[in-house]
Parts: C-alpha cells; sequence; structure tokens
C-alpha cells in the first residue's frame, strides 16, 4: 500500500507532471522515451515504473532483448549511437553530482541530436526522474496482475 496518492491530495501539481508527458509523447521518438524512462527508473530504483515502462514498450513492439540490456547499455550492442548518446546523458542527468553532467556526455548527445531534441531529452530525463521521486517516496507498487 502507498503512502500518499499525490494525483487526489495535490491534482493541480499531478497535472502538470502529466502535461510535460503529454508534450514528450508529441515530441521525442518513442523508442528513445522508453529506454529514457526505463533507465532512469533502474537507477532510481523504482519498481513500479521500471514494470510500466518494460510493459509498455514490450506492448510498443520493443525487443526484450534490448529491455533487458538497458541495465548494462554501455556494453550491450543493441543500442544506435543516438540511443547512446540518450542513455549516456540520462545517468549523467539521473545521477547529478555536484560537477553536474561532464562536458563530454553533453558533447556526445549534441553530436547526434538537434539543440531542440537535446532540450526534449532533458526534459524527458527530468520528468522521469519526477514520476520516480513521486513513487519511490510514496511507495507506489507495480500492480500483482496486468
Amino acid at each position: 500500500m502507498s503512502r500518499i496518492n499525490i494525483a487526489t491530495v495535490a491534482p493541480e501539481a499531478y497535472r502538470a507532471v502529466l502535461g510535460l508527458e503529454k508534450y514528450l509523447h508529441a515530441n521525442l521518438d518513442h523508442t528513445v522515451l522508453e529506454l529514457v524512462k526505463l533507465r532512469a527508473s533502474m537507477l532510481n530504483g523504482c519498481s513500479f515504473c521500471v514494470d510500466m515502462h518494460s510493459r509498455e514498450a514490450l506492448a510498443a513492439g520493443e525487443d526484450s532483448r534490448r529491455l533487458f540490456a538497458v541495465a548494462a547499455w554501455r556494453e550491450a550492442p543493441f543500442f544506435s549511437e543516438r540511443e547512446r548518446a540518450a542513455l549516456a546523458l540520462t545517468d549523467a542527468v539521473t545521477r547529478l553530482g555536484e560537477h553536474g553532467v561532464p562536458d563530454e556526455v553533453w558533447d556526445a548527445a549534441a553530436k547526434v541530436w538537434s539543440e531542440k531534441e537535446l532540450a526534449d531529452l532533458v526534459i524527458a530525463i527530468a520528468t522521469i526522474n519526477v514520476w520516480n521521486r513521486i513513487s519511490v517516496t510514496s511507495q507506489t507498487q507495480p500492480p500483482a496482475e496486468v
């Protein structure tokens, strides 16, 4: 059982984050968006989001081998240069330390993503981190059955 239902207690805030989701679904490649969501959720230990985004990606036709490999994406041969850049940026932004996002991570992403696409990627990573923090803090569990 979760600690709190943010959607019920703070519906305006919840709808605001949903607004970001709508924007991202309209402006970012769906495959990359799901990979980013899955990777950040793994890093943050959010079982609810790992479950949800794995199921959504599978339903959209994503290969299960690629999804499993997101946990070890640097060593896996399954990802394109653009996907690798997005995953590296996801790691850096999600694990944001006192030195921020390293220049080499940003520069690699800027080589293969346009400025607008980079902006959308940063918003996507920030948004899934918001969802992860809401779900982990509230102890939201994946559904027992789907």
